[in-house]
């Protein structure tokens, strides 16, 4: 009796981590669940891809965090087995490859971003207009070639880009600080953080536009132009190096946590101004001391 209580909780605390909210297809049902009303993210994989079971977590958790919408499916197929068929369809050659499905159509196109948390995140929100729910999506513009240049060349804004590449170890520290720094000036739109997987196949030529040659590279792109001419950002890679750096090129006043600095507000006139009326003002203490004392 003890037994079978045992394995009746065993059992449900088995379904709890096995349930997923990743769809899983093969060729016989690929049609009757991709191409309808939501868009489709798909992953096509072999189980056993190294890769493939690299991003297996994150793809979950990608998952959980569209499954409040009925307009987005998080899906995949095995394309080395029961979906062999749908991956020779669509042109499938290696593993994992991700392609997004528009609503209403099987046409697809290929994600040839990063295969973090936050770029997939990012790319889904983009597609499909629906916003993510669960850890909050990054603060720091993730941009792909389809938005490079809508974003970073808007003559009204000035933009930091940091060129990466997802295997690239200096690139991963640098993420944390970028995303501090982003949230340091998420109160002012005219000054953007961005981040650009220049590694990317379908973002190679951008990357080749700039001379991205080594990871991260950081460019600053003035407003003021849709042709911007990108300055390299040459100084260090704190969080208060940072806002030193986009302070003098925004003409802002932050700083770490976003709050305002203590040079806000102030006018460089008045403070000179100011200044010099005190420095003409006699020393009063000397001024009381009886002659002779």
């Amino acid at each position: 009796m003890r037994l079978a209580s045992y394995l009746s909780v065993f059992g449900a605390l088995a379904a709890s981590v096995l349930a997923s909210n990743v769809l899983e297809l093969d060729s016989a049902n690929f049609d009757d669940n991709v191409g309808g009303s939501a868009g489709a993210l798909v992953e096509f994989f072999a189980p056993w891809c190294g890769h493939c079971k690299n991003l297996a977590p994150t793809y979950e958790q990608l998952a959980d965090a569209f499954a409040h919408s009925k307009n987005v499916i998080i899906a995949k197929i095995d394309a080395d087995g029961a979906g062999k068929d749908a991956g020779q369809r669509f042109g499938v050659t290696g593993f994992p490859t991700l392609k997004w499905f528009p609503a209403g159509s099987l046409e697809p196109e290929p994600y040839e971003g990063q295969r973090d948390l936050d770029a997939l995140i990012s790319f889904v929100e983009s597609k499909s207009g629906v916003k993510a729910k669960g850890p909050a999506p990054p603060t720091r513009k993730m941009l792909q070639a389809y938005d490079f240049d809508e974003v970073v060349m808007d003559p009204s804004k000035d933009v930091l880009v940091a060129f990466t590449a997802p295997w690239c170890g200096h690139c991963k520290n640098l993420k944390p600080t970028l995303e501090k720094v982003a949230h340091d000036f998420q109160s002012e739109p005219a000054c953007v953080i961005a981040e650009f997987d220049a590694d990317a196949a379908m973002n190679k030529p951008i990357a080749g536009r700039y001379g991205i040659s080594s990871y991260p590279t950081i460019k600053f792109f003035p407003r003021g132009s849709s042709d911007k001419k990108p300055e390299d950002y040459m100084q260090g890679r704190s969080e208060e190096q940072f806002i030193e750096y986009l302070n003098e090129k925004c003409g802002t006043f932050r700083s770490a946590g976003g709050v305002l600095n203590s040079v806000a507000g102030r006018i460089p006139s008045l403070d000179a101004l100011a200044s010099k009326f005190y420095s003409s003002v006699p020393d009063r203490g000397a001024a009381c001391v009886q002659p002779g004392l």
